[in-house]
């Protein structure tokens, strides 16, 4: 099936908030991004829509390829759809949150990601995109 449009169209992802809570301590789950735009720079695990699936599918997949985990219990949260967020065209992102109960649950980098990695939540790399609104958010929201 092909898709033809007059007028431009934003481009849909997801992006995955994946807190742990561990000795007192709030943990957030990073990928450090392998291609443009931001290469090595931390984000939040995330990546298109596909055509066939749905949007918690999406979080489910990309989470799965970049980080090496899945089963995770996630709720979608909101939409960030700040025009400027993404430099290679509009992009709005749907954001989903979820809580890993296993510090030593194994982490796989993959796909997009060159790393993967738990960071304190006061502690965060400077990160791409606009993720640090969305962790934000997110803190404020879930934690």
């Amino acid at each position: 099936m092909s898709y033809t449009y007059e007028y431009p169209r934003a481009a849909l992802t997801t992006d995955s908030v994946i807190f742990l809570n561990e000795a007192h301590t709030a943990w957030i789950l990073l990928i450090k991004r392998k291609n443009p735009p931001f290469r090595d720079k931390w984000a939040l695990p995330g990546g298109f829509l596909e055509m066939d699936e749905t949007l918690l599918e999406c979080a489910n997949r990309e989470l799965k390829e970049e980080t090496g985990l899945s089963g995770i219990d996630m709720k979608q949260f909101k939409a960030f759809d700040r025009p400027d967020r993404d430099p290679r065209h509009r992009t709005i992102s749907v954001v989903f949150v979820g809580f890993c109960h296993d510090p030593n649950i194994p982490l796989e980098a993959a796909d997009d990601a060159s790393e993967v990695q738990w960071f304190n939540i006061d502690e965060l790399p400077p990160l791409a995109f606009d993720h640090d609104e969305v962790i934000h958010q997110a803190r404020n929201n879930f934690l």
